[in-house]
């Protein structure tokens, strides 16, 4: 299966992947509507991702988030009902949640995050 990977130490929090990403999915240019977070710490920049672990997948109670054929987590959003637990239980902090979905999102690890990066501080790996 195909992942996100991260070396957040090569990472110039340029925000290019959250752009990307939310114009990939959400047709805009909005950082709020991005499956992967820049978060800039003193001690480095972090960059939060979905890794596919599917810890998410036993916590949904309405059984809309599965593992697809490619080992891809993915969240079916007509048998989402927003209860968000999704969200909170999410070990990486990668599920998302915004005012103008009932439903939460996150990254599918599908690499358009990662034509952006200049830094390489993203890449896709399979594993």
């Amino acid at each position: 299966m195909k992942v996100l990977k991260r070396k957040p130490e090569l990472c110039i929090a340029c925000h290019a992947c959250e752009s990307a990403c939310s114009n990939t999915w959400f047709k805009e240019d909005n950082i709020e509507k991005s499956c992967i977070k820049i978060k800039e710490e003193e001690k480095g920049n972090v960059i939060v991702s979905c890794t596919q672990c599917g810890e998410c997948i036993s916590v949904c109670q309405v059984e809309a988030i599965t593992r697809d054929k490619n080992g891809i987590v993915r969240i079916n959003k007509k048998a989402c009902v927003g209860c968000f637990m999704c969200v909170g239980f999410c070990p990486e902090l990668a599920m998302f949640m915004n005012d103008e979905y009932i439903e939460p999102f996150k990254c599918v690890s599908c690499g358009q995050c990662v034509k952006q990066c200049p830094t390489g501080a993203i890449y896709i790996e399979e594993v």
